[in-house]
């Protein structure tokens, strides 16, 4: 065997757990100082205990929340796109159908919805509303989300 390249072996080395359990054995190292042991380990204890000890289950806690925060804004997002409190000029129609249903009344999408449920003819009554405002009406509400009414649902000829 060739001298100088091995380590010191220390028949009586002490190991101390952090439960404050200690034993002596055979190693390489004076003193090692152990997180667990099996005095303490959940395994031969038959405890339910979360041994955390690079902070494991605080990281998936926290992504944990972030993710059902993500989920909150994303519905509360969703519940204010297709909002019945909605503005007419939010959708974007022509200037022309945005003044027609103005001034029949109509400025929220909850209440356009409501005037659609009467069905077709409720929308066409609205002077300088046309059936080309009603279809670009229609195809507008149905891309933010909104359901129609049924009665906006069959064409009537």
């Amino acid at each position: 065997m060739k001298k100088e390249i091995h380590p010191t072996y220390y028949p009586e080395a002490q190991v101390i757990c952090a439960c404050g359990n200690t034993w002596t054995t055979g190693s390489t190292t004076e003193v090692i100082r152990t997180d667990i042991c099996s005095k303490c380990h959940p395994f031969f204890t038959g405890e339910q205990r979360i041994v955390d000890t690079e902070g494991q289950v605080d990281r998936f806690y926290k992504k944990l929340q972030a993710r059902e925060e993500y989920i909150q804004n994303r519905e509360e997002r969703e519940a204010k796109r297709v909002s019945p409190d909605r503005t007419v000029e939010e959708l974007e129609l022509t200037k022309r159908a945005t003044d027609a249903l103005k001034k029949d009344g109509l400025g929220t999408v909850g209440e356009i919805l409501d005037k659609m449920a009467l069905g077709e003819n409720a929308i066409l009554s609205i002077d300088g509303f046309g059936r080309k405002s009603l279809a670009d009406l229609k195809k507008k509400l149905r891309q933010i989300g909104y359901d129609l009414p049924e009665a906006m649902e069959e064409i009537v000829v």
